[in-house]
């Protein structure tokens, strides 16, 4: 039985999305150690929250007299809320990544919050490249790939510098999401596949890492207890042993029943098809995410590979679950919602 010290209270954002609903659920979960309130500007999980004895509550980050209300009485911040999207206005990310994240520090601060986990992103390396074991010490691209990877880039050098002995910050890039409830990776792959529009570009032999989203919340909790010196610092984060993509996106077409997707497409004509895409929607000033993206035909076309042996040595950071674990999570979860 936990005999431990009193227990910890833990605020959540971005609780309706994908990484903060399952944290959210994964800490409340642990009722001896932790008090779980979780937030999100959208309330419409407010009762499932509730029903597993995590506190909820709505409200805007953008807004730091919220922010003050949030972070009264809490000892750790997880902060997963973001705008994540390859296409957009600028000022509209700068907001929900940069603005948020200082307003929700300043309040940390303000209210005696010891750990701050802020939740990067490994888009920050990307530059249209094959690149292998990428690692934190690397050298960034002069420009980043897009107005998220900008934004994060700028609210994590934010937090790390917030870090001193008395307020401890800590950023964590894990790469590609996935597992039940995913709102991104597989329903965008499945959405394309379903339309008849999912080709494989290229040779189809890229290798990539994808992040379990079980092992990410490992993650969180190997930062939340870490040791003083590991803080103030950023790690990589992924399910530690690389795999082909389109080989990963076959095998979850075929626990669908699916025949793998075989069409395949240049990288060129990709490209070419993305820009015209992009350009349009510019052009017409379109609000909504074009089909193609040069990020995202980028994305799929190289291989990018993450070093975690950071995480694994001052975090003691251990993947619990592997890629296809995640995948099979996800599969199961997708037939029952269908």
């Amino acid at each position: 039985m936990y005999t431990g010290k009193m227990k910890n209270k833990i605020l959540i954002t971005g609780a309706a999305g994908f990484l903060g609903g399952r944290t959210a659920k994964h800490f409340a979960g642990d009722k001896l150690r932790y008090n779980v309130l979780a937030t999100s500007r959208r309330s419409e999980r407010m009762v499932e929250f509730e029903t597993l004895g995590c506190d909820f509550i709505s409200g805007d980050l953008c807004d730091a007299a919220f922010c003050d209300t949030i972070t009264q009485h809490v000892n750790i911040v997880i902060h997963c809320a973001a705008l994540s999207s390859p296409y957009g206005a600028y000022q509209k990310f700068y907001d929900s990544n940069f603005l948020t994240t200082q307003n929700l520090l300043n309040a940390s601060l303000k209210n005696g919050v010891s750990k701050f986990i802020f939740i990067s992103t490994p888009s920050i390396y990307f530059n249209f490249s094959d690149r292998f074991d990428v690692k934190e010490s690397d050298k960034l691209p002069e420009k980043m790939i897009n107005s998220y990877a900008a934004t994060k880039l700028l609210a994590e050098q934010l937090v790390l510098s917030q870090n001193n002995n008395n307020f401890q910050t800590i950023a964590l890039r894990p790469r590609a999401i996935i597992g039940a409830e995913d709102t991104v990776i597989f329903p965008r792959v499945l959405e394309a596949y379903n339309k008849g529009r999912l080709k494989i570009i290229g040779d189809g032999e890229i290798v990539c890492d994808l992040t379990c989203v079980r092992n990410v919340i490992e993650a969180i909790q190997c930062a939340i207890n870490t040791s003083d010196d590991a803080y103030g610092e950023a790690y990589n984060i992924t399910d530690g042993e690389s795999v082909k993509f389109w080989g990963a996106v076959n095998y979850a077409l075929s626990l669908l029943g699916h025949v793998p997707v075989q069409k395949r497409i240049s990288k060129h004509m990709a490209n070419i098809a993305a820009t015209i895409l992009e350009q349009k929607a510019l052009l017409f000033s379109e609000r909504k995410e074009p089909i193609l993206t040069r990020y995202g035909i980028g994305v799929l076309s190289h291989n990018f590979t993450l070093n975690i042996k950071k995480a694994q040595t001052k975090l003691n950071y251990k993947p619990v679950m592997n890629t296809f674990d995640g995948i099979n999570e996800y599969i199961s979860w997708h037939k029952q919602q269908h």
